[in-house]
Order: structure tokens, then sequence, then C-alpha cells
């Protein structure tokens, strides 16, 4: 922190859990020129909309005193507000790259007073996804600045990707250099190899264990998500769900209802891993195997946060195995095998402490919790609660049904008069090259 108030360019890894974003928050603050200008003055770049949200409320209370303003700005939200926002003057933005882009192109952010810049969760900022959206919001940048970067794993390759960004960075790795793990010692670690078709009974048994508290299970697909969501309700839990077919307003509507208690249990992708925290999470489930190492370590630290203790719980189907034991190996875990698992196994209940009377279903007298539906829905000006892709037109040709246009008001064009039959072949060609036009861009699959 120290280096990082001198104003020097900072690469910063730890422990998921361990306080980075006050790392980087506390040297930002202190570094504000206050009252500010129009213009921020510091500018922190997020992967996902959740962790912009928590990071510039967390900026937002640890600044308060000192009078900095502090704005996120994310897709998935009317654009207008945080417009107004601009235009009366912010110091600190923190925001998506997207929509950092799209209100820098539209000259309503200025970022030509920026003089610190942050990119939290550095890894994925920079991954080549990322990377020509980053580019360009670093091109909009003074070059006399600050750059500070932080994340709980940086592979070689990114910080490569990263010194082109920074003038003669210091590497700092907060960790215990007789300590190998890459998690940290409070969290409780299972990895059973279970069947798909018990991982829902399993789970619902996991969901009373004693001193459970809040409880996040992550998946690798929207559609799990939705429908393990839809299962656990239906036992009688109080679920909410995070993922990429929920707009906005139905992504911050599950995650005030679960920091303000309302539900105990939040099914999520991937998309609420990254650096979301919120107080007093027990039970992490990864109800599959996750990508990678990475995912894995950024899972499983939603517990064990700020030295509290908590249990985190992997499900492996078995065509899973081989990928898992790429993660155990890469993170120097003891689980190469894991134990073959299933909701009626004893070391299940003695494990995790679960009562042997437990069922599959939460009975009447511990359905305590308000429920989702008990938290406002609000209304944020962007796309609908819950979207659903539009159906796929079908690419074949549309007949032409002459009586239907004749009989429309019985004022209808006439339909074109045929051409020669020397044009068919022409017709045929041109019909193949749209329909492999088609294929290409996607449509057509």
């Amino acid at each position: 922190m120290s280096m990082a108030l001198d104003g020097r360019d900072i690469i910063g890894q730890a422990k998921t859990g361990t306080g980075k974003t006050l790392g980087f928050g506390v040297p930002l603050l202190q570094r504000m020129s206050i009252p500010g200008g129009s213009a921020p003055q510091a500018l922190v770049v997020c992967p996902t909309r959740e962790l912009a949200s928590q990071v510039a409320s967390d900026l937002s209370i640890a600044g308060k005193d000192l009078g900095v303003r502090v704005l996120a700005v994310y897709g998935g939200r009317a654009i207008e507000p945080q417009i107004d926002a601009l235009k009366s003057g912010i110091d600190v933005v923190v925001g998506t790259p997207g929509r950092i882009l799209d209100l820098s192109n539209r000259r309503d952010l200025d970022l030509s007073s920026v003089r610190v810049l942050v990119m939290d969760e550095a890894d994925e900022m920079l991954d080549m996804g990322f990377l020509p959206d980053v580019e360009r919001i670093v091109a909009m940048l003074p070059t006399e600045r600050q750059t500070m970067l932080f994340s709980a794993t940086m592979p070689g390759q990114i910080v490569n990707l990263a010194r082109r960004y920074m003038t003669q960075p210091t590497h700092i790795r907060a960790s215990d250099p007789h300590d190998e793990s890459a998690t940290v010692d409070s969290i409780e670690q299972h990895v059973w190899r279970a069947h798909p078709m018990d991982k829902i009974e399993l789970v619902a048994k996991i969901m009373q264990a004693e001193g459970r508290g809040l409880v996040m299970i992550f998946t690798r697909t929207k559609r799990k998500a939705q429908k393990i969501y839809d299962e656990l309700t239906e036992r009688g839990f109080a679920v909410g769900t995070v993922h990429g077919d929920l707009g906005q307003g139905a992504r911050e509507q599950a995650l005030r209802a679960f920091r303000g208690g309302k539900i105990d249990i939040l099914v999520a992708t991937d998309v609420a891993a990254r650096g979301i925290d919120v107080e007093g999470v027990t039970h992490v489930i990864n109800f599959e195997c996750p990508e990678d190492e990475k995912a894995y370590l950024h899972r499983v630290g939603r517990t064990g946060r700020a030295g509290n203790s908590g249990v985190a719980v992997t499900l492996v189907d078995w065509e899973d195995v081989a990928r898992w034991q790429m993660i155990d190996r890469a993170l120097k875990l003891p689980f190469k095998d894991p134990i073959e698992t299933y909701s009626t196994s004893d070391h299940v209940y003695t494990g995790l402490g679960i009562p042997r009377d437990a069922t599959g279903r939460l009975a009447k007298g511990d359905q305590t919790r308000a429920g989702l539906g008990a938290e406002t829905l609000e209304d944020l000006g962007g796309k609908s609660p819950q979207q659903k892709p539009p159906a796929r037109k079908p690419s074949a040709t549309k007949p032409n049904n002459k009586s239907s246009n004749s009989s429309v008001g019985g004022s209808a064009k006439k339909p074109p008069a045929a051409k020669p039959e020397a044009d068919a072949p022409k017709k045929a060609a041109a019909g193949k090259s749209r329909e492999r036009r088609r294929t290409r861009s996607g449509d057509g699959t």
C-alpha cells in the first residue's frame, strides 16, 4: 500500500478474500484532489457488472468523509442517469469496458484528466477477449498516470501484457513464501464424484447442515443455473439466481435479496464469482467441475473471506474426472481421486454435520425466509427482467401465396411477372451464395 500511495505502478496478487479492493481503494482515494473538477480523476475497470457495482459501493463508503464522488457505469441500466451524473461532476468512475467506451465515444465521459487507472481482476481484463477494449481505453488516458492491476491469479503471459501499459511496475505477491496452497487455510474443501441424477438430492441435504449460513451454488451454464433454482424452490428453499439470461434488474434484485437475508441460497454462473463479496457466506457448492483452476479459486473464494471460515464442496461428474485432476495438480490439492458419493453416503452426514433425519425437502417449519418475491424489482430502464432469446427464423425461402396476396382489401399489388427460365440457374446460384453467407455469420446454424 505504501508503494501505491507513492504513485508507483503496481501489479498486486493475493489470495481471494484477502482485501485487494482496499489495497487499491485506499491509495486511490488518498490521491484525489478534493474538491475536484467536472472530469474524473480515477478510472476503475472491472470485468462484470456485479463487481463494478460492488467496488463502486465500497469506494463510496470509504470516501464518504473525504467528499469523493463515485459513479458506477455498466450496461443493463439506463444510460441517461449516468450521463447526468457525469455532467454534474464525478471524481472516480467504476465500470465495465463496454459502457466506458460507449460513454467516451459519445463524449459524455472525459478521460483526459485521469491520473489513476485500476484494473480489478486484471487477468480477466487483459485476457485476449478483453484486450482490444482495454487498449482503446488506455489510448484515451494521459500517458502520465499511475496504473494498478490486482487479481488473485496472474499467469505469466498476462503479466507480460500488463507491463505494456505500465512504467517500471512492481509485482507484489502477498502470501507466505512457505505456503504453496492457492486457497486460504480457513476454507474446508470437499471433492466428491457424484451422479448427475442424485446431485439435487445431495445439495438439498447439504443445505440442512448445522451452522449453515448463506450458500452460493455455481454452475457452468445459464440453463443449469435456472434448473437448479427451479428445483430447489420447489423443495421449499429460499433461492435466487444470477445468470446472463436475466436482465440487470432481476440480477440486482437477487443480489439485494441475498445480501439482505430474504433468500439464503444464490445459484449463479461464473458471472458472480469474480470479486463478489457477501458477508455471511458459509458454504460454496460447485454443482459441476469448474472449467479450470482459476474458476475454482474464484468460486471457492466467495467463502472464508476476511479471516472467517467456510466450506467448499465440489461435485465432479464421472466424465469430468480428468478435468478435475488437472485442476488438482495445478493447485497442488490432495483430492486427485474424488470419493464416490451419493446423497445417502455416510461421509456426507459426518463430514458436514447434516442431521440423519434430513430429507431432500425443507420442512415447513424451517421455511422462515421471506423469499425472492419480497425484494422489489427495480426498473433500471434497461432490458426486460428476463429476456428470452428470440426464436430463429427458418432460412428457407417463403412460399409465394398468390391467393392470400389478392385477398387483402381487394387491392393488393399484382405479383411480378415470371422471368424466363434461362434465369433459373442464376437464381439458384444466388440463393446458395446467400445461404453460405448466412451460415458463416452464424444466422444459418
